[in-house]
């Protein structure tokens, strides 16, 4: 099975919702939709779904018109970010009430929801009711209950924010091999970019409503078509500096000076956009060519084993992403030092001219 979306917008009370989105997906995929808040994510799957009707455009199942079609007509399943079970049944019959709608015999019915409720670590709480169960066990009940559908294409709208960490990573692996086996369509809609690494299969970035950009989810990370695609797939977003190019050096918003590399040295002179990773930016040099800028601390944040640090100065400001605890004050005086050889590259029209040679990445 297949799933096509042809210059598919939709628009509400004047506003753009989704604007001439192109899209194929195919069986055994997973497809991750990566966007900021309102991007469209959520729209967007609902259109897949039927639920809403475009404005424009057309959708195909199997090269089969669906456009008009209700969403009882589609072999689908959505879980949400927020659950919703049936409190007054034990988990058992939540995940085995579409089975029985569908009049699966019974064997069947308790072999699938055995099979899927120890697929989600939730068998032995097959006999309590929701109520007794914790959030993420109350979610992971109605993820159950719409995997345990043979559907052919099955939407997930952020259902792994309430979950805990060891859960959410086990949940990526095996969510991934589910589609394969099963031969069905996975989105997955995500605001997270590190999440839609660790999910890999297809990544496509929506803003406002559009396609940015779509592909295999390493081809999109390592090489992203513009300055937008950039900041989208990169968590905390890739720093921007202007900077120009001359036959010899390149100049950092007339601040900062480096000579040209080998690979920079093709750029052909003129003004730029250079994109930096905040996993990439150091507070010691790693290379012998690593560009140091004095800076301020504007802000340190620390996340479990790592430190976020928002540092300026007159000319820049930029986001570090620092392994292990790093506390500094605010005004603090500190040197960063930038790896030149992991500059991405944007032309005026922010369109990217030029990637960093790959390996040794972390961080999103």
């Amino acid at each position: 099975m297949s799933l096509t979306l042809e210059n598919l917008s939709r628009k509400v009370d004047g506003v753009d919702y989704i604007r001439d989105v192109n899209l194929t997906l195919e069986a055994g995929s997973f497809n991750v939709l990566l966007g900021r808040t309102l991007a469209g994510k959520t729209s967007l799957m609902r259109l897949m779904a039927g639920l809403d009707k475009p404005t424009q455009g057309r959708l195909y199942y199997d090269g089969v018109e669906v456009t008009g079609a209700s969403v009882q007509r589609r072999n689908i399943s959505m879980i949400y970010q927020q659950f919703i079970n049936y409190p007054n049944i034990t988990v058992y019959e939540n995940i085995a009430s579409p089975l029985r709608l569908a009049r699966v015999a019974a064997a069947e019915i308790d072999r699938r929801v055995k099979e899927t409720a120890s697929m989600l670590h939730i068998e032995p709480l097959l006999q309590r009711y929701p109520l007794e169960l914790s959030g993420g066990q109350q979610q992971r009940t109605a993820m159950a209950r719409a995997l345990v559908k043979d559907a052919t294409l099955v939407l997930f709208d952020e259902p792994l924010v309430n979950l805990d960490y060891k859960l959410r990573e086990e949940l990526r692996a095996e969510l991934r091999d589910l589609f394969r086996v099963r031969q069905c369509i996975g989105v997955y809609a995500t605001t997270e970019a590190n999440e839609a690494l660790a999910l890999g299969g297809t990544t496509t970035l929506l803003h406002e409503g559009r396609v940015v950009q779509s592909g295999p989810v390493m081809e999109v990370y390592r090489n992203p078509v513009n300055t937008l695609a950039a900041q989208l797939f990169s968590e905390p977003p890739m720093n921007m500096l202007r900077g120009r190019v001359s036959d010899t050096e390149i100049t950092f918003d007339e601040y900062s000076h480096h000579g040209l590399t080998r690979d920079l040295a093709r750029l052909a002179p003129g003004d730029y956009w250079f994109g930096i990773r905040p996993s990439h930016i150091a507070l010691v040099p790693a290379h012998d060519d690593d560009l140091e800028i004095s800076m301020e601390v504007a802000l340190s944040e620390i996340s479990g084993s790592e430190t976020f640090m928002h540092v300026e100065n007159r000319h820049f400001e930029m986001v570090t992403q620092l392994m292990g605890v790093h506390q500094y004050h605010t005004g603090a005086p500190i040197k960063v030092y930038l790896p030149i050889n992991k500059l991405f590259v944007f032309d005026r029209n922010e369109q990217l001219v030029h990637t960093p040679a790959q390996g040794g990445e972390r961080g999103g």
